[in-house]
This record gives C-alpha cells, structure tokens and sequence, in this order.
C-alpha cells in the first residue's frame, strides 16, 4: 500500500502536534453532581475521562490517513497470441500408397509393414500436428505431377480436419510423379496472397514427401524463393529408401533447407512422423505480446470508516455527564 500525497501527513502531523500542546497546557476539570464529596475540594480528573479526546484525537488520525489517498497498486499483463501462418504440402505420389516401412523392408530383406500404408501415416501426424496449432492459420496443398490448393489458410482447423480424411489415392487419378519443386512453388503463392503486414517472417511450409523431385521446377531454386520471401520450410521425408537418400539431388535438397533455416526430419516409422510433426510444432512458436498495465485501487475506505466511528463514539461518549468536559 502507497499514499498518493504523503506530504499531507506533515501538514496533519503538525496540527496533531498544535492541538495536543493546547490540550496539555489546559486543565482538565469535569463537573461532578454528588451530594457526598465536600463542594469546595478538588480532585484531579480520572484518566478514564480523557476517553472521548483519545477516540478523537484516532478519528482524527483515521481522517488524515485518508485524506492522503491510500491505493493499492494492481498490475495487469494484457497478452496478445499472434500464430505463424503454415501451409501443409503432402506429396499424393503413387509410392505414396505403398505400405510404411516398406523401403527399409527392401533395404533390410526384412518384412517390418503393418498394413498401413505411407498416405496413411502422413494424414494421422498431420492431423496430430493441426491439433496442436490452436493460434495459426493452417492450409492445405497435395501435388504430384501438379501442384492443388485443397485448402486455403484458415483458422477453421475442424473444416481442415475434416479435408484432411478425404485425401486419398481416388483424388489425383491419372498422376502418379513427384513435383515437389511446383508444390514449393504453390505453397509460396499462397501464403504471399494471404499475407498480412505482420506476416513476414512468420510464414513456414511443411512438407511430407516419400520420393525425389521427378517432375517440375527444381526445388532448390523453389527454396531460394522461400528463404527471400521470409519462409522457413521444413520437409519430412516419408520412408525413404536408402538408396534415395544418397541420391545428390535429395541430398542437394536436405543441405538447401537446412541452409534456408528449415529442418530435414528422415520418417521411417509413423513414430518418427509424430516425432517430425512434434518437433516441427516445438521450434515454430509464434509470437506472444504482454503489456503489463499497473492501476492503483483506492482503499481510503479502511481509513475513512473507522475515523466515522471513533467520531461517533467520541460524540455519543460526550452525552454521557461523567464526559462532560468543562474546560
């Protein structure tokens, strides 16, 4: 608790100081009525009758208190949440079909499928990875030999979801190839359409791929883009067989994103899709804003309440005659 006008209290502490001389230099008599006492004797008045001053003089003190403004201060953090506007680019190749773990059961000779296929591992961790964006806008782009807006950024993550379980092989009948650089390249037109003022630097693109770029515009040159348009893209790549993976382009590919600021995650399990999607969800935040706004609440109340007591059991004690003060 603060006082607003603390220099106050040595105006009021002064005239406390003033009165209490006067009433020290005075005497105190009171008038007796009693028919016991001899009429001319003096006696000096009872300590008990200097009462009603002493609750005065604390309505006094009570008054000067809230006379000050007493408040107490009350901080309030006001925070604004601002997402990250991300665009979902999933590959619907034709090896998108086949079983997850399958191109580490041809590295491996060994049969490690569960019978779910890679499509189908990709849409439950892209689902897990919506779930967790409450605050973002989130779209959603498929391509194989083309590039196709499914959805545009929204914060109705329900109407996402609900696209996301009609992605299927049924959708791009007649395509089957892996142009991951035109998908880039969409997933840029899109987010530069939707941007707002404060969308730069706040724009990422996540991309789930099983394959190399077979079709289309490079996607190096697509990153270039990216990056100068102050998007950070993140590519999970799906079950890639080994063989892929040392191929110079895919390894051209995960060196360009990760030079560009984004990540390369290597799936080959639906456990390390859920780990991508987590760790992806982890490392792009957006931005919180807090403004701290500090107000003082008055509480001249817990002073001014008890001063108008004492001042009427001071005036109620001075109705009594054993009070009355004949000074």
């Amino acid at each position: 608790m603060r006082f607003l006008h603390p220099d106050y209290g040595w105006w009021i502490l002064s005239a406390f100081t003033v009165v209490a001389l006067l009433k020290w230099r005075l005497r105190w008599r009171y008038a007796a009525f009693t028919a016991v006492l001899p009429a001319m004797k003096r006696y000096r008045a009872s300590q008990i009758r200097r009462a009603p001053f002493v609750i005065l003089a604390l309505a006094a003190a009570f008054t000067g208190l809230a006379v000050m403004q007493p408040v107490i201060p009350y901080s309030q953090a006001d925070l604004t949440s601002r997402g990250l506007d991300i665009a979902l680019l999933i590959d619907l190749s034709s090896s998108m079909q086949e079983e997850m773990g399958s191109g580490q059961a041809r590295a491996t000779t060994t049969v490690v499928t569960n019978g779910r296929t890679r499509m189908d591992a990709v849409k439950d961790a892209v689902r897990a990875f919506i779930r967790m964006r409450r605050d973002d806008r989130i779209g959603l782009v498929v391509f194989s030999d083309n590039p196709y807006v499914i959805s545009p950024l929204t914060f109705d993550h329900q109407y996402l979801l609900h696209y996301v379980d009609f992605i299927d092989d049924k959708i791009l009948q007649g395509e089957g190839q892996t142009a991951i650089g035109d998908g880039l390249a969409l997933s840029n037109y899109m987010l530069s359409r939707q941007a707002t003022a404060t969308s730069r630097g706040h724009q990422v693109i996540v991309l789930f791929t099983d394959g190399e770029n077979n079709r289309g515009r490079e996607p190096v040159d697509v990153l270039a883009e990216s990056k100068a348009a102050g998007i950070r893209v993140h590519v999970v790549g799906v079950d890639l067989e080994s063989d892929v993976k040392e191929k110079p382009a895919v390894q051209m590919l995960m060196a360009a994103v990760e030079q560009d600021g984004g990540r390369y995650f290597s799936a080959d399990s639906e456990r390390d899709l859920l780990a991508a999607s987590r760790t992806i969800d982890s490392i792009e935040k957006g931005l919180l804003v807090s403004h701290v706004y500090v107000r003082d609440i008055p509480v001249y109340q817990w002073f001014a309440i008890p001063a108008l007591v004492a001042l009427v059991a001071a005036l109620s004690l001075r109705a009594i005659p054993y009070f009355v003060d004949q000074t």
